[in-house]
């Protein structure tokens, strides 16, 4: 009978290509004789022609491992045969030394014509920098802290990453978005180069801070003995601080003292602060932070990009704050004190520019280097002093496309350029506008725009990265941006392909400084973080969420993470730990009532908790939920591909998706048993619903849950009770979400493989290929010894073939 119905079916969900004609007398693209063998023998039978089984016909599957498509079908073959899942159970038999001469010839061929891919084209071709990596840049490159990346067009993801070389394109949409960025950096940069040499400073008292006419009805602060008070409410706007109005785009630093007026019985007042222009027509308001204002007045610090117009709100945020009514979308003085709701009173507000990239000074050495100006403040203008300007010019050039290319640059590009910027000078331009344009053709080069990354001797057959291609490797891989000084030199002097100096790099990089950045970013895409605002819990089920809830759970997830690499903890730890990191305002969402203070700090959790370990962190729980109700599916497919490593193909075209009932009167675990009844939904739900249904007790707001809800029922005692339940695929059973963590947990490889092909994912811009899987399986081996621990990994992947690789 046949070989497989399951395997075959997952086969089917990839667009297979017919056979096209390669070159026959290419012995990298034949597949070994029992490879073809073995597809005729047992499986052309029941998926021949059009109307083969699971919609697939092999007669058509084609050998060109060039196509991606049809290699990713082979090696889902190979996977599918060499894991045991084919032949399935009511077929016959495969005997253990064919299997294993199957897979291993049929490993060797794909891995093979991958390899020599490899050293002929390099593993990664044509990356490109993305937006946030080209905002941090040029940033760097000019001293400005201007936000370019809402500037440019929207990115796609490949396997949830952003920079992905096969996924990226450059269409004129993304060559006038890229145009757009650096014409706003150029113009920031030398506007601050003129601008004002002090920067601004408001100090404001209560009575600046509240409304200008105290009897005026209106949103702002109210007087109320000597401060300035906003009570809790849901009233848009209400909060806001019109002589906190920005006078220009910028950076500022927010130091104020508050305190908070009537909070409940053992609680504080949680607090929000955000910026926006405030007005229905403008009415997105942009995130600042989170504070618990206390009976005793307390100074908080914030530092936030506030565009010209925008202006601060300080409100209560907490959710299960009883709230005051206002009439009329106006608030009027003493309306909200007899309603005893609780307030946040400002004691004192002061707002100061500040330059988190670099003062004009910095934004001027960048620009201009040691030129001799002059600058002309009211006219807006800078003069060039020189005797020599020509040769002034071409040496700070070529100082700026040393920075901008990220290494040395040829002579004969240098001379390209200068010549640009004779011509521009030669047709009137003023010197500095000339080097002005030029810059601007600099940062339009393929050179600025791509990574540079060259074989180190393509001569012979290696694809050995050069140094300075190393150093943009890990400079982007760790920090998001182009690298320092101390990374270039090292390049300079040759040092980069020594594992120990890669090692310190690492520890130099991610410092105390340097590790939340990567954590933030990695995390973004690795686990899904940046769709966090992509949907919002239904208020009326999810009473208790709230902004100040879901901005402690990403901060959870980061610090935990930021832990996990500091202390180079085991792999484990990231389905299992014994601790998390909580503020009073998400331990109490989360109902953990031994939690002491207000300040988001680590928490040891008691051994019975669930708490502990990503998949019970809430950030986690909401973006895999649509807001109102879960899914074991989306969620299972998550847990699978980001967490435990096993790929999930999308389901066949012919299968309907399972839609959860939102009336509550069947559950989902109803509904999903009879629609894995169907072959095509079995092979696949194996994997994916051990995780799904564990998870089915965290709610899409991510607290814990025992029974569904249902709007028909009256009284939570008649509501479906969840069952998360389930075993694994390898027939090993769990009752409940610890059962199954600790079976996951305990497969600390197969943890550490996910990790290891996520973070080269993220870090070479290449998907893992079927000949990376050596690699792979060298790093985790390597770690073993340390356990696996975070920071282990990272160093590993660093100094691997893979990461040092074109």
């Amino acid at each position: 009978m046949l070989l497989v119905r399951s395997l075959l079916i997952a086969v089917s969900v990839c667009v297979l290509s017919p056979l096209r004609g390669f070159a026959k007398d290419s012995s990298a693209t034949q597949p070994p004789a029992i490879t073809m063998r073995l597809v005729e023998r047992s499986c052309i039978g029941c998926h021949e022609g059009p109307d083969g089984e699971g919609g697939l016909d092999l007669t058509a599957l084609s050998t060109d491992l060039s196509d991606p498509n049809v290699a990713m079908a082979w090696v889902r073959i190979h996977d599918r045969v060499k894991d045991g899942e084919m032949p399935p159970p009511d077929d016959d038999e495969l005997a253990d030394p064919l299997r294993r001469n199957f897979t291993r010839q049929t490993a060797k061929w794909i891995s093979d014509f991958q390899e020599s891919q490899f050293e002929q084209f390099g593993r990664v071709q044509g990356r490109r920098l993305t937006n946030s990596e080209l905002e941090r840049t040029l940033q760097d490159l000019l001293a400005i802290d201007i936000p370019l990346s809402r500037l440019m067009t929207a990115e796609p993801r490949n396997d949830g990453f952003i920079g992905i070389a096969d996924s990226q394109s450059m269409s004129h949409y993304q060559m006038e978005s890229h145009i757009k960025a650096v014409d706003a950096a150029l113009d920031t940069a030398f506007d601050r180069i003129v601008g004002p040499t002090s920067p601004m400073v408001r100090e404001l008292p209560p009575e600046k801070i509240a409304r200008k006419n105290p009897k005026r009805r209106c949103r702002d602060p109210e007087m109320r003995k000597g401060l300035a008070v906003t009570w809790a409410s849901k009233m848009i706007f209400y909060g806001r601080m019109t002589s906190t109005t920005s006078p220009e785009d910028g950076w500022y630093r927010i130091t104020f003292k508050a305190s908070g007026l009537k909070p409940p019985e053992g609680r504080d007042v949680w607090c929000t602060i955000r910026s926006g222009a405030c007005v229905s027509g403008d009415p997105l308001m942009n995130w600042i932070g989170s504070f618990a204002a206390t009976k005793d007045p307390a100074v908080h610090v914030y530092d936030a990009w506030i565009p010209a117009g925008h202006m601060i709100e300080i409100r209560p945020g907490d959710a299960m704050l009883k709230q005051a009514k206002f009439q009329g979308g106006q608030v009027g003085v003493g309306e909200g004190e007899p309603q005893n709701v609780p307030g946040v009173a400002l004691h004192s507000l002061k707002m100061e520019r500040i330059y988190p990239k670099g003062d004009p000074v910095e934004t001027r050495r960048r620009l201009l280097g040691d030129l001799n100006v002059s600058i002309d403040r009211k006219k807006h203008k800078i003069e060039l002093k020189s005797k020599t300007p020509d040769a002034a010019l071409a040496r700070q050039l070529r100082s700026f496309m040393h920075s901008a290319f990220r290494r040395p640059v040829p002579q004969n590009v240098v001379n390209a350029y200068s010549k640009m910027l004779g011509q521009a000078i030669e047709s009137g331009e003023e010197p500095i506008m000339a080097l002005k344009s030029t810059y601007r053709a600099v940062l339009c080069s393929p050179r600025f725009i791509y990574r540079v990354e060259p074989f180190e001797d393509s001569s012979s057959g290696s694809s050995l990265l050069d140094q300075y291609a190393i150093a943009n490797r890990l400079a982007y891989f760790l920090t998001g941006t182009m690298p320092d000084e101390v990374l270039l030199q090292l390049a300079a002097d040759g040092q980069l392909s020594d594992p120990n100096v890669l090692h310190q790099q690492v520890d130099r990089l991610l410092d105390d400084a340097g590790r939340p950045k990567f954590v933030k970013d990695f995390a973004a895409e690795w686990l899904d973080l940046m769709d966090i605002d992509f949907t919002e819990p239904d208020p009326g089920l999810y009473r208790n969420y709230d902004p100040v809830v879901q901005n402690a759970m990403l901060d959870e997830t980061h610090l935990f993470l930021d832990e996990m690499i500091d202390k180079d903890l085991p792999i484990q730890n990231l389905v299992r730990s014994d601790f998390t990191y909580l503020n009073s305002r998400l331990a109490r969402h989360y109902g953990i009532e031994d939690f002491d203070g207000n300040e988001t700090k680590r928490h040891t959790l008691d051994k019975s908790s669930v708490r502990g370990g990503l998949l019970a962190h809430g950030a986690i729980m909401k973006v895999t939920a649509n807001g109102t109700t879960t899914s074991p599916v989306l969620r299972g497919v998550w847990v699978s591909e980001r967490i435990l490593g096993t790929e999930i193909p999308p389901p066949p075209e012919n299968v309907p998706a399972v839609e959860p009932d939102i009336r509550g009167a069947t559950t989902i675990r109803e509904q999903l048993l009879k629609h894995v009844d169907d072959s095509q939904c079995a092979a696949c739900h194996v994997k994916i619903d051990p995780p799904g249904y564990a998870l089915e007790n965290f709610d899409p707001a991510g607290q814990w849950r025992e029974r569904y809800f249902n709007r028909n029922a009256k009284g939570s005692n008649r509501r479906p009770k969840i069952d998360p339940s389930f075993q694994m695929p390898s027939g090993e059973k769990f009752e409940d979400f610890n059962q199954f963590r600790d079976l996951v947990s305990a497969d600390t490889d197969a943890l550490a493989r996910n990790v290891v092909e996520k973070l080269l994912t993220y870090g070479t811009g290449a998907t893992i290929k079927f000949a990376d899987r050596e690699n792979v399986e060298t790093i985790v081996k390597q770690t073993k010894s340390d356990r696996h621990g975070m920071k282990s990994l990272i160093k590993a992947v660093v100094t691997s073939p893979t990461f040092l690789s074109k």
